[in-house]
């Protein structure tokens, strides 16, 4: 007769040097990782336009996703995204190495399974359960101090909105407003023409924080003296927390709100 083996010993370890090449996936890992067990993230997770957790980052060894120095530093598991370089991934996995793939967040479903995901991959269940308390204790917030209902018209660089689908239309409905590219019927990211959204005259304007070390076309639209006349409706909402699901992702709906109700105050 076999041994008893105990359901726990019989489960697959703790992974012990976690890699990371993916911003969201970086994120996610620092926010539950045990002490000692995230070796490395990605260099984009040190940078102040695109991630929240700039401080925390400076604490591991920093990557540019390359698989020659992934090789080198021998992890038992590599988070990446599903947009991670294709060949990267496929000569880490042909090298016997360990990868999972998380896919963008695009709902608020979307970041409670990624939470719960990295939970059990890290063999930090009780941590992913906290953040995912925090995350429905915030939603809970917002949709009890809903503002008036307002238009929100997302507009990025090069005359981008976001409609259905995407993460930044999760946030302006988690924020109790309408989004105006949910109104025109569009789906994920696509252009917004000037004209139109002016003509739609939306409450409020959302901007990205991005900017550029040049003068760019990509900006052009909004020096347009059209668009500057509804400059007082328009807040920057930094990219950072846009880019990423998580419970940090909830101060974007946060500062709408703020913004439907008149006010302006500065970025936490």
């Amino acid at each position: 007769m076999p041994a008893f083996v105990p359901a726990a010993a019989a489960a697959d370890p703790p992974p012990q040097r976690v890699v990371s090449i993916n911003l969201c996936t970086d994120q996610l890992a620092m926010l539950m990782a045990a002490p000692g067990q995230l070796r490395s993230v990605s260099f984009l997770a040190s940078e102040e336009g695109t991630s929240v957790m700039v401080e925390e980052a400076a604490q591991y060894r920093p990557n540019s996703g390359q698989a020659e120095e992934i090789f080198l530093m021998q992890p038992d598991l590599v988070l990446a995204g599903t947009y991670t370089a294709k060949a990267t991934v496929a000569l880490l996995r042909e090298l016997g190495f360990r990868v999972e793939q998380f896919t963008p967040a695009a709902s608020f479903d979307d970041v409670r399974e990624n939470l719960t995901r990295m939970g059990r991959l890290l063999h930090r269940e009780q941590r992913a359960g906290e953040l995912v308390a925090e995350l429905d204790k915030g939603l809970a917030d917002l949709a009890a101090h809903h503002p008036p209902a307002r238009t929100v018209a997302i507009y990025y660089a090069n005359s981008y909105t976001s409609g259905s689908g995407t993460l930044a239309d999760a946030i302006v409905q988690a924020a109790g407003l309408v989004n105006l590219g949910d109104t025109l019927g569009f789906k994920g990211m696509t252009r917004l023409p000037l004209e139109l959204l002016i003509s739609a005259n939306p409450d409020i304007i959302l901007e990205g924080d991005s900017q550029y070390s040049a003068p760019a076309l990509a900006k052009a639209n909004f020096s347009h003296p059209a668009f500057r006349a509804l400059s007082d409706r328009a807040i920057a909402v930094p990219d950072k927390y846009t880019i990423c699901g998580a419970p940090f992702t909830l101060e974007a709906s946060r500062m709408l709100q703020r913004a439907a109700r008149g006010e302006r105050g500065e970025t936490p």
